[in-house]
């Protein structure tokens, strides 16, 4: 059974963890609405872009001059997977459930006879992948020192990719995030980016008959599909801050309850054993005083 000093120091530290991740809770609330702000503010862009992508994808159809882009390398093969995950823990499941994902799909890839090569933005998604995967890991891009994402970080990393596609060493590539929904929901997902991949049905088949386009299709397309692959990077490098902010937000809160709760524990505890040597010295006293 412990002492009663120490449960004192058990207490003491238990609500000085408390104040931690409590602070946590509050800087990460604070940085969520700026994130989730510039989520919300690039869907919009990212998605009309994308659709009149979509548009231009269906009017040039399997033509023989379709980009590379677009139309592939006729192969599927070899599988770039760039998992974005965050560079800092304390954040819940956030990174376990995009590491799930990623997971399955190599599981299934390489079922299927797939050569799988990783890409890693962040390192916490790294660092759970490397025991299983390091010799499938091909590049690495640290963020820890960028204070607030901008369209270049994104830029950076769609070269990279872009790069790495025109010297042939994949067929296609596939990016995993966190989509924010809410503070307590963030939804893993897989985005296939190379090649670029449109629902070509309602809004986006509509933009086939009201436009025409000069230069042609092709032309545009080389053109935009680079920029395409920069902005489904950058919105999903908002969509997983928002989402990794949400998760810590959400994971300091029950730290912060499940300390209250053990705070409380501990003092019920220890009053019943500081009553107890109360009681027990009492009675030491009582009966030294009646052998008297």
């Amino acid at each position: 059974m412990p002492s009663l000093k120490d449960l004192k120091n058990r207490i003491e530290s238990v609500k000085s963890t408390r104040k931690i991740t409590k602070a946590m809770q509050m800087v990460a609330a604070a940085k969520l609405r700026r994130a989730q702000e510039a989520a919300e503010a690039g869907r919009p862009y990212a998605e009309r872009f994308n659709t009149v992508l979509a548009g231009l994808a269906a009017s040039v159809g399997g033509s023989d001059s379709a980009p590379r882009l677009l139309a592939g390398t006729g192969s599927d093969q070899v599988q770039l997977l760039v998992i974005m995950t965050s560079e800092r823990g304390l954040c819940g499941g956030f990174n376990s459930s995009i590491v799930k994902l990623v997971r399955t799909r190599v599981s299934e890839l390489r079922a299927a006879g797939k050569t799988v090569k990783i890409l890693t933005v962040g390192k916490k998604g790294r660092e759970q992948l490397r025991r299983d995967y390091a010799d499938l890991f091909i590049g690495h891009v640290d963020l820890s020192e960028v204070k607030r994402l901008g369209y270049a970080n994104a830029q950076d990393i769609a070269r990279d990719v872009l790069a790495r596609f025109d010297a042939g060493e994949f067929d296609v590539a596939t990016i995993f995030y966190n989509r924010f929904q809410s503070v307590i929901s963030q939804v893993p997902t897989a985005q296939q980016i190379i090649p670029a991949a449109f629902d070509q049905t309602g809004e986006a088949a509509a933009e086939t008959t009201l436009f025409d386009y000069e230069p042609d299709e092709e032309a545009i397309l080389a053109d935009l599909l680079p920029r395409g692959v920069a902005t489904q990077i950058f919105s999903a490098l908002l969509e997983n801050a928002a989402s990794e902010q949400g998760a810590r937000m959400s994971a300091m809160d029950n730290a912060t309850r499940n300390a209250g709760e053990m705070i409380e524990k501990l003092t019920i505890q220890y009053n019943r054993s500081r009553q107890a040597v109360i009681t027990n010295e009492l009675i030491e006293i009582i009966s030294g005083a009646e052998a008297l």
